[in-house]
């Protein structure tokens, strides 16, 4: 999925703000971008062209932008039905949730004037729609030409492009070997009557839950990063592509199995499930 990153809206005042429990913050308008920008859908549609000859199809997301206005498929805010606690989401990460892609490309360019000519420079980022980190970058300057900006874009880009994708590969392969890289939250209501260290059978519930993720994660690779009575937090998890009957795993699907096992004898913990994006999950211990 190709998207212009944050710096080019900035430039553009193609923004709008989001109320993340209670604090605002500036994000990317992306359906005023396509709309306003006559440049903008030229410019994603050639890259997209050049990463499908370099063999990563992408998903649309303009038309993934277009399903989730019509539809109404996601809220800002997925609320707890019985305590009122809520987690938020930004228009990315809803986008990242209905799209489900596996990379995000953001494409950054400026126009340089040149005698009577012009030419481009351009930033391009891939990163992770998981975890955020950015696994591939390029960046580059075009020869000035007379040629319309797209077309200037698109070939400065194919004349950086094999670095770029041999990133994007070497991603896929770590990925492949070592499992999706997920973060996982483990808390705590006030209204719980246990915590964290309430104890099964004289094993802690921190202790039964470590001992799930050793059991469930790829060669047991994750990070216990916090671990008190209320909270606990793995980052760095590496989870499975793909389950038993071949479906992609994703956070929330992987956090669901961790749900179904604390759900049944002897534990018999209820709990809430909520997710951010595709890449994190918290899991909420209740009554």
């Amino acid at each position: 999925m190709i998207l212009p990153s944050d710096n080019w809206c900035t430039q553009r005042y193609f923004m709008t703000e989001f109320d993340n429990q209670g604090t605002k913050q500036s994000v990317p308008n992306y359906k005023q971008a396509f709309q306003e920008d006559t440049e903008l859908g030229q410019v994603i549609s050639k890259i997209g062209a050049l990463m499908i000859d370099k063999g990563f199809p992408l998903k649309d997301v303009e038309q993934e932008l277009k399903a989730i206005e019509t539809r109404n498929a996601e809220d800002n805010m997925t609320s707890s039905k019985t305590s009122g606690a809520s987690i938020s989401e930004s228009p990315l990460d809803i986008l990242k949730k209905r799209a489900k892609a596996d990379i995000i490309i953001q494409i950054w360019w400026k126009v340089n004037k040149v005698d009577d000519q012009k030419s481009v420079s351009f930033v391009m980022e891939a990163f992770d729609a998981y975890t955020s980190k950015r696994i591939a970058s390029s960046t580059g300057n075009g020869t000035p030409s007379s040629d319309i900006i797209p077309v200037q874009l698109e070939k400065a880009i194919l004349a950086n492009i094999d670095p770029f994708t041999a990133q994007l590969q070497s991603h896929f392969d770590d990925m492949f070997t070592n499992g999706r890289e997920i973060m996982l939250t483990v808390k705590i209501w006030d209204s719980w009557e246990n915590d964290l260290e309430t104890e099964f059978d004289g094993e802690e519930l921190t202790d039964i839950i470590d001992d799930w993720m050793a059991k469930n994660t790829v060669s047991g690779r994750y990070n216990m990063t916090d671990a008190t009575e209320n909270v606990i937090r793995f980052e760095q998890v590496r989870i499975p592509i793909y389950d038993d009957k071949g479906r992609a795993i994703d956070a929330r699907a992987f956090a669901k199995d961790l749900r179904k096992f604390l759900k049944a004898e002897p534990y018999l913990v209820e709990s809430k499930l909520m997710t951010r994006g595709l890449g994190e999950a918290i899991i909420v211990f209740a009554s």
